[in-house]
């Protein structure tokens, strides 16, 4: 019985079940990752409070970014989860969806003593690392496939999302867009079960309102048409400047050598940050909610009406609070902090949407444009272009607004703010580096193979190598024992100097009166195309189309001698790969 019932569930016809395991392991994640969060952050305000000493949390940032290094040292033995989403994205395209144990549970604490502190970022990232991890150890103990392991951690990336923000169209959508997992009927059903799952298990667990508690919004008028056309624009090269601001901080912070003079530097900067600026605590949700209801908390922890008096210098208060959101995200980032820029682009959108409506109402008059409506159309812009995924920002907003009465502005700023922002920045914070080595997936069914493809798989070492001073004779002697006709001529050293086709030599082979004075020098060929062992299987796959080879030899960045690669042994790896990655 026990038999029959493990080889069901290592069969397909187990996946709903793995799925929908999955959505509740990383419903559990989510919300632990909510709820450890806001114990830390209730316990930071409440003593600031109690003291009555308002700079006491800028102190929070510091302290979260010592105990991250702390536990990263000692507990991980400085093996650092990552970057959340990327470092499951570089996963699945160079190790084929196996993610590192310690992933279990490394991003979750890491993050809660990160944010939960008052470091700048978000937990939806870390959420997905960690369910990931869940979804490709199940994969590897089931069934060892890529094709499982991809779909069971896309469901962990939808559940995570979906126990978030309870918007399980959104999070399967992010599936889609950023996980790069195929809509098909095998994947869709087994995303559904995973997002239902995680949905629920968020419901019967988090009490209290949701993380974003939209009001009521004012219905959609044609005649603001105008207004959410320029929003999106504006949301298009604010998420540029977004991305251009959190790589910068990231980078310069991370330039320091010394791990505790990047956590002291950016820890302080953060801090005085956070004490100016509560509301830049953390992910900063409690503010957007503000926002919706047309009252701001950024300037001072209490919530700003909007007066026209004082329109100016709010707006440009607003304005430096937005800009700094991403340059303290980079901060946390870059000293060794673990967050996302989820909510910071959330954050930072409506942030931009609540700005454009007090400028455009305090210029036009009052009422011009509904303040949350401007603030989703904001939100979904902006997370549109920083993430490159406009179908999750459009469905993530009508879900957490409740409706589709807004989906027309919606779908205007969110596609104008992508178009915009892919134009500028070709890929986004999460697969730009994926991108410029080759690493990244996508629905480009054929670059896809090649990027899963290894060329160390591929090589073959059964070729017999000769040293370029054999005579013919000893020549001869090695070919009699070699099963192929091509001989790789190296060095002393193993350097490749050349090759001999045995189809060359095959008129003087036999000539004895040449074996003595005829050398392997004199012979051999200079290969007119080599392969270096670091190459993309895209660029090795173009060598082979532009030569018409059918064996190229392989070399390591010093020129030794490695192997050879076969024309027909690729087509039949890629075909493998072809058929692993088209049954999602």
């Amino acid at each position: 019985m026990l038999r029959k019932a493990w080889k069901f569930l290592r069969s397909d016809k187990a996946i709903l079940v793995w799925a929908s395991l999955v959505g509740v392991l990383a419903g559990l994640v989510a919300v632990l990752l909510k709820n450890g969060v806001s114990m830390i952050r209730s316990g930071i305000f409440s003593a600031q409070a109690f003291t009555n000493f308002k700079p006491l949390i800028g102190l929070g940032p510091i302290i979260g970014l010592l105990l991250t290094a702390w536990f990263v040292k000692k507990v991980l033995g400085g093996d650092h989860p990552g970057g959340g989403i990327p470092a499951t994205l570089h996963a699945l395209s160079t190790r084929r969806g196996a993610l590192k144990r310690t992933w279990l549970f490394a991003p979750v604490v890491t993050s809660i003593l990160s944010v939960g502190f008052g470091g700048s970022g978000g937990l939806e990232a870390p959420a997905v690392q960690a369910g990931a991890t869940i979804g490709s150890e199940i994969a590897s103990r089931t069934k060892r496939s890529f094709r499982r392991r991809r779909l069971l951690i896309a469901c962990a990336a939808t559940a995570s999302l979906a126990a978030m923000f309870k918007a399980p169209i959104a999070a399967l959508i992010f599936a889609i867009e950023v996980i790069m997992i195929d809509l098909t009927a095998a994947s869709l059903v087994p995303l559904i079960f995973a997002s239902l799952a995680s949905l629920l298990t968020a419901y019967f667990l988090i009490e209290g309102e949701d993380i974003l508690a939209v009001t009521e919004l004012a219905p959609f008028a044609v005649k603001r048409l105008p207004f959410y056309i320029t929003l999106g624009l504006i949301a298009g090269l604010g998420s540029v400047i977004f991305t251009r601001f959190y790589l910068v901080s990231s980078r310069a912070v991370s330039r320091f050598k010394n791990p505790l003079t990047r956590i002291i530097t950016a820890g302080l900067i953060l801090g005085c940050s956070v004490a100016s600026f509560p509301s830049l605590y953390g992910e900063g949700y409690e503010v957007v909610n503000s926002m919706f209801m047309g009252s701001s908390n950024v300037i001072s922890g209490e919530l700003i009406p909007f007066n026209n008096s004082e329109g100016l210098v709010i707006i440009a208060a607003l304005l430096f609070a937005w800009a700094l959101k991403p340059i303290l995200t980079g901060l946390t980032v870059g000293a060794g902090g673990v967050a996302g820029v989820f909510a910071p682009s959330l954050f930072c959108g409506a942030l931009l949407g609540y700005t454009f409506a007090l400028s455009v109402n305090m210029v036009f008059g009052p009422d011009t444009i509904p303040v949350g409506n401007a603030v989703l159309a904001g939100l979904g812009g902006m997370m549109a272009g920083v993430l490159h995924a406009p179908l999750t920002a459009i469905f993530l907003a009508s879900e957490i607004s409740g409706g589709y009465e807004l989906f027309v502005p919606l779908m205007l700023s969110s596609a104008l703010s992508y178009s915009l922002s892919r134009y500028l920045v070709k890929n986004s914070i999460y697969t730009r580096e994926l991108a410029e080595r080759g690493e990244l997936l996508t629905h480009d069914k054929d670059k896809s193979v090649l990027t899963l493809m290894s060329l160390s798989d591929e090589i073959e070492t059964d070729f017999l190598q000769v040293r370029p001073d054999y005579t013919l004779g000893t020549l001869v002697r090695v070919v009699a024992k070699s099963k192929r006709n091509l001989h790789p001529v190296v060095d002393e050293d193993g350097i490749l100097i050349g090759l001999l086709d045995l189809q060359d030599i095959r008129q003087i082979m036999f000539d004895r009166d040449k074996y003595e004075t005829t050398t392997v020098n004199d012979l051999l060929v200079i290969p007119d195309n080599l392969i270096n062992s670091d190459e993309k299987m895209e660029s090795v796959m173009l060598k082979f189309e532009v030569s018409g080879a059918w064996n190229l030899p392989v070399v390591d960045s010093k020129g030794k001698y490695l192997g050879f690669v076969s024309n027909s042994r690729l087509f039949g790896a890629y075909r493998k790969w072809l058929k692993e990655t088209s049954g999602d």
